[in-house]
């Protein structure tokens, strides 16, 4: 594909590009997004989510925002590119049904968050039915901003695929994706499904960015329009889905009984464990060359008392690797339930 556009791009097209992206690109991805009602005009193409979050914020900030709402635990990266962007995020829990829109209504300073509706990261829920009207209608209340984080949306393997929040209040909700976990995170290609007043924003010279090279474009393009990007997430979400499994056989048997959440989709898991700090498992993990995270890891609020989960990735994983890795993740998780953490 990227032979085919270095060969057909025109010398227009390889001047300096367009500001929202190539025509024919945003077209090609309007019809492809069927989970969202977008229209070639609402496409700005940038460098992946966290380019995506950075524009949008100067966006806010030059409108007037000075406060960001993020879900808590959430993605280290995005609260830390809001602030960057010179506004202050908002810690918001997550509990079993997603984010509390309730208490976003009480955080009055903010008229625009960040949310994982598909998939929410780390926890892996969903935002539930009635949370997501009541955060469209909490949007237009504000008359605020919903970005759409559309996290790991592409790979569930139990579940039929959740409709974006975007298709609901296209006048608030600023969809974002990328190829960063579809193809690669060095292909620094991603977009954002703009409310028509935030587009002018997004392209501009002092809050937007630098587009994507035209020639990845093209390519991404003709990748999508020839179906072969359908056939790639096909074949991903069964290789990701088997991995999975695999990794939920092999814990069952090493540590019988232990409960497991965010299974449906993405690339990890999570491990609660209710009689030994998850930190210190971390730590004891990392010794044996096993790379953990503590759900704690990604709070900007203290965590309730008591609190203990793993964060346990697969992504990155061979078949091969996946019963040593569990073996010395669960003899981690005995020494330090022995006391033994650190000896």
């Amino acid at each position: 594909m990227v032979r085919a556009a270095t060969t057909e791009l025109t010398w227009d097209e390889l001047g300096y590009p367009d500001a929202a992206g190539l025509p024919r690109l945003r077209r090609q991805l309007a019809a492809y997004l069927a989970r969202a009602r977008v229209d070639p005009g609402q496409l700005i193409f940038c460098a992946g989510r966290l380019d995506a979050v950075m524009r949008l914020c100067r966006g806010l900030r030059a409108a007037g925002h000075t406060h960001v709402a993020v879900e808590d635990p959430g993605w280290t990266q995005l609260r830390l590119t809001v602030a960057a962007a010179g506004l202050t995020p908002v810690a918001i829990p997550v509990d079993e049904d997603g984010l509390r829109v309730d208490l976003l209504h009480q955080a009055t300073a903010a008229r625009a968050v960040i949310v994982a509706p598909a998939h929410q990261f780390p926890t892996g829920v969903v935002l539930a039915p009635a949370r997501r009207a009541e955060l469209a209608d909490w949007a237009r209340e504000v008359d605020g901003l919903v970005m759409e984080d559309d996290y790991d949306a592409e790979f569930r393997y139990d579940r039929h695929p959740v409709g974006a929040l975007q298709g609901v209040a296209p006048d608030h909700v600023a969809l974002l994706g990328s190829l960063s976990k579809t193809l690669s995170p060095a292909v620094r290609l991603g977009w954002i499904a703009a409310p028509e007043r935030w587009t002018a924003a997004l392209t501009a010279r002092d809050t937007g960015g630098t587009p994507p090279p035209v020639i990845d474009q093209d390519a991404f393009t003709r990748f999508v329009a020839s179906g072969s990007y359908d056939r790639h997430l096909r074949a991903s979400r069964l290789r990701y889905k088997r991995g999975r499994d695999h990794l939920l056989r092999e814990l069952a048997a090493r540590l019988p009984g232990q409960a497991v959440g965010g299974a449906a989709a993405g690339f990890h898991l999570l491990l609660p464990l209710t009689d030994c700090p998850a930190g210190a498992v971390v730590e004891e993990a990392a010794r044996a060359d096993v790379r953990l995270a503590s759900l704690d890891d990604y709070r900007l609020a203290p965590a309730e008392a008591g609190a203990s989960t793993l964060v346990v990735g697969y992504g990155n994983l061979t078949d091969q690797a996946v019963p040593g890795a569990v073996q010395r993740l669960t003899h981690a998780i005995e020494r330090v339930r022995a006391g033994e953490h650190g000896a």
